[in-house]
């Protein structure tokens, strides 16, 4: 995730330090290698950060993401209108097709999940509010990735995950700008192989029915 520059140094270089613990967990010479900074400042930084919860230590010493950033990534994810917007159409979705269904947005280089409803059946795929995912897998992914189909849907078999299929259609905006990505995701063995021919029509109107909540809400457009 390349860190974005606000001109305010100090979070400037710690946000530089969250994004590359982001990628994988790492030493204290990792982050200052990773990031220019001094051994001084990595090691400051990357203290502070962790008496804050948004860094841990890791039994070898590593650094990773603190566990406070999972309350806060679900915060976020609630206070973030797009969420409660979509919940009809997420519901009405999970219950039309029995599996989990999940809302992406694009940030940076990942996507990040807003809103998920878990299947009801006992094996079923799970993806936490705030986690965030590669872009260039999955069909969610791809779909903000600016991936599309004629058919208005793509699909992925075991890409992500192993033993996972998912089929995804992209959410509109008032000025057709893509603002997410939504999903039904579940195993391969009740999904098939073609998981779009299955699910696909679904998915592509609980798109539209998100993209025609948003055009009526005035501050998200």
């Amino acid at each position: 995730m390349e860190p974005k520059i606000s001109g305010v140094g100090v979070l400037d270089k710690s946000f530089g330090v969250v994004a590359l613990v982001a990628e994988s967990p790492r030493s204290l010479a990792e982050l200052i290698q990773g990031t220019g900074l001094s051994r001084a400042t990595a090691h400051r930084l990357a203290l502070a950060l962790e008496a804050h919860g948004l860094l841990r230590r890791l039994p070898d010493g590593r650094f990773a993401l603190g566990l406070h950033l999972v309350a806060l990534g679900r915060i976020a994810a609630e206070q973030f209108p797009l969420a409660e917007i979509a919940a009809p159409a997420l519901v009405a979705l999970r219950e039309i097709t029995g599996e989990s269904v999940q809302l992406y947005v694009r940030d940076g280089s990942n996507r990040v999940c807003i809103a998920a409803l878990e299947s009801l059946h006992g094996l079923r795929t799970i993806v936490a509010v705030g986690a965030a995912l590669p872009l260039d897998v999955g069909s969610a992914g791809r779909v903000l990735s600016g991936e599309h189909t004629a058919t208005g849907w793509l699909q992925t078999v075991g890409e992500r995950e192993a033993g996972v299929a998912s089929v995804s259609a992209p959410v509109r905006g008032p000025q057709v700008e893509l603002l997410a990505a939504v999903s039904v995701s579940g195993p391969i063995d009740r999904l098939g192989r073609s998981p779009g021919k299955l699910h696909g029509p679904a998915v592509v109107a609980a798109a539209n029915q998100i993209q025609q909540a948003v055009e009526s809400a005035p501050f998200l457009s």
